[in-house]
């Protein structure tokens, strides 16, 4: 099985081929939030380095949030056009799960991933690594830096951090954690894959039209909108 696969939730973007569970090829561009000029290019290159095209993929994988709102609306726009009318299953793929898929070779690890979703907060989740792959301890969510401290504080044992708030809560949090290299900090389409690859064998896919981003909370517009209204005298 052929998986394509695609990452451009934050800064850096990323694609990636798997073939039944092994990694054919990489491409990741780390210069800035521009991935609707390099990330079709980037699938384009590295299905001809494979000497592969879109018809030979068996399944489409990207990452579908939280992060960039425009980010993973790019990502996952690319995928619906790349499968569309081909009827092959693709997979939604959680950012955090991905990022907790970085250092899944580390045995029995505890796993926080953690991106930056500015206003004092993290988006983040928990995972602990099985010999079963990754057992999930605690839901995607958009939490203060304290509340994480807190969810973390009712278990002892370090964790690794991993994601671009790394430095944000390493600085901040009084738990004990493992350092991670900065490499393994970042979204991985490789990463990508391998989760959508156990998620088709669990028989967890959908179709390019229902494949969706999945946002945490509202964009920054909506939120200024918002707050807009609700200062605004009653009548106007």
């Amino acid at each position: 099985m052929n998986i394509l696969a695609f990452e451009s939730s934050a800064v850096a973007a990323s694609v990636a081929i798997m073939r039944d569970g092994r990694l054919l090829a990489e491409s990741a561009c780390n210069r800035g939030n521009t991935h609707s000029e390099t990330l079709l290019p980037m699938a384009e290159n590295l299905l001809d380095r494979c000497g592969l095209s879109t018809a030979d993929v068996d399944l489409f994988a990207v990452s579908v949030g939280p992060g960039s709102f425009t980010g993973v609306r790019i990502g996952v726009a690319t995928v619906k056009g790349l499968a569309f009318g081909k009827g092959k299953p693709c997979v939604g793929v959680s950012t955090l799960e991905a990022l907790a898929e970085n250092l899944s070779v580390v045995p029995n690890a505890r796993i926080c991933p953690v991106m930056n979703a500015r206003r004092d907060q993290v988006y983040t989740a928990l995972f602990r690594n099985t010999e079963h792959g990754l057992e999930r301890l605690l839901p995607d969510s958009a939490i203060s830096v304290s509340e994480l401290e807190a969810a973390l504080a009712d278990d002892p044992a370090p964790v690794f951090f991993v994601g671009d708030g790394y430095d944000l809560v390493a600085g901040r949090i009084r738990h004990d954690f493992f350092p991670t290299p900065e490499r393994l900090r970042h979204q991985s389409a490789a990463s990508v894959a391998e989760v959508a690859r156990r998620a088709y064998l669990a028989g967890r896919f959908t179709t390019d039209a229902a494949l969706a981003p999945v946002y945490l909370r509202p964009s920054q517009a909506e939120r200024t909108r918002a707050e807009q209204l609700k200062s605004s005298p009653k009548g106007c």
